[in-house]
């Protein structure tokens, strides 16, 4: 039987100009039916916590440490969440022209579809919300969705039931992939958890 899945995809350091070596990409997966238990789950926490505003790994502190401690407690507890990240190394040292890979724009999406690829599988469907980007980023999306369901032989989109661009504050689950995904320059423990990883 078909199961709907909600996908919150997270990027940081993705800019080319950035100075930052390390491109990341991150997604936080459940089915559709838990993400208003988990969306509340997270927001208890945070309320427990006193940690208003959006969850956002710059602003992790040591002064936090005890929700960060939960929150990564709980994450891993909760068996319908999965998370999945894919790391981009030496940033600067990529060549687009010489390996054909056309703009670090469409390098962007290609590495997003190399994130989402191992996830979807045409027997389940998915609504997929990407951070925004940039304000031209819905043709891109489009096209995203397209290679998807191509590559899964969905020649009439069936599987992709939705995919958009939002912003990070109207997601608990998007917050949360920015949590896990975290920063090159700020080591993240929560990504090499190998029970999680997918």
């Amino acid at each position: 039987m078909s199961e709907i899945y909600n996908i919150y995809c997270d990027e940081s350091c993705h800019l080319v100009n950035d100075r930052q070596p390390v491109m990341l990409l991150g997604c936080v997966w459940c089915p559709l039916t838990e993400v208003p238990r988990l969306a509340a789950e997270l927001r208890d926490i945070k309320k427990r916590h006193k940690a208003a505003g959006e969850l956002k790994w710059t602003k992790v502190s040591t002064a936090r440490l005890d929700f960060y401690l939960e929150l990564a407690s709980w994450f891993l507890a909760e068996t319908p969440l999965h998370f999945r990240a894919l790391v981009v190394l030496n940033k600067q040292s990529l060549n687009h022209e010489y390996f054909n890979q056309g703009s670090h724009d469409e390098f962007y999406y290609k590495m997003y579809f190399s994130l989402l690829n191992k996830i979807l599988s045409p027997e389940n469907q998915y609504n997929i919300y990407l951070d925004i980007k940039d304000t031209r980023s819905r043709r891109k999306v489009r096209k995203l969705c397209e290679v998807l369901c191509n590559d899964k032989f969905d020649f009439t989109s069936q599987m992709v039931r939705h995919i958009q661009n939002i912003h990070s504050k109207e997601s608990d689950l998007m917050q949360l992939t920015d949590f896990l995904l975290g920063r090159e320059e700020k080591f993240n423990l929560f990504l090499f958890t190998p029970r999680k990883i997918s």
